[in-house]
């Protein structure tokens, strides 16, 4: 099974510190021998698009979902989903980290990759947010 990651990254390529959707880029990692590995950027041509006062933007939710969809992307990482997570959750698995720093999310994932496995061979829509911090927790997408 190929897993693969998009981590929501600014230019200076440390994680965005706005929604995933609002990413200047998507950087995807591979998991490869238990290890995540970089294997190529997108940019996201979509990061302008605007919301409505709900919080969601089903267009911009629809576009970046297919184009992750298209490069055999299952789990997205960022410091912050917004209201667009509800509509994107059955195709990602999301995980939600603290640090700026891509080496340390990369050490976070490594170390509990298990975890999100197991939620992939065990649900097919629908995943639970995971968020790490110094630990591992896993929570419905209404808690986010």
């Amino acid at each position: 099974m190929t897993l693969r990651f998009a981590f929501a990254l600014n230019k200076q390529n440390q994680f965005e510190k706005d929604f995933f959707g609002n990413a200047d880029k998507f950087v995807i990692y591979e998991l490869v021998s238990g290890k995540l590995g970089k294997i190529f950027e997108i940019e996201n041509e979509f990061k302008d698009e605007t919301i409505n006062n709900t919080g969601i933007n089903e267009r911009k939710a629809e576009n970046i979902t297919q184009k992750l969809i298209a490069n055999d992307v299952k789990v997205i990482v960022s410091k912050l989903f917004g209201e667009n997570l509800k509509l994107v959750n059955e195709y990602f698995i999301p995980i939600k980290i603290f640090s700026d720093l891509t080496n340390d999310a990369i050490q976070a994932i490594n170390n509990h990759v298990h975890w999100i496995e197991d939620e992939l061979r065990n649900f097919s829509s629908e995943y639970k947010l995971f968020i790490i911090k110094s630990g591992i927790l896993k929570t419905s997408i209404d808690n986010n």
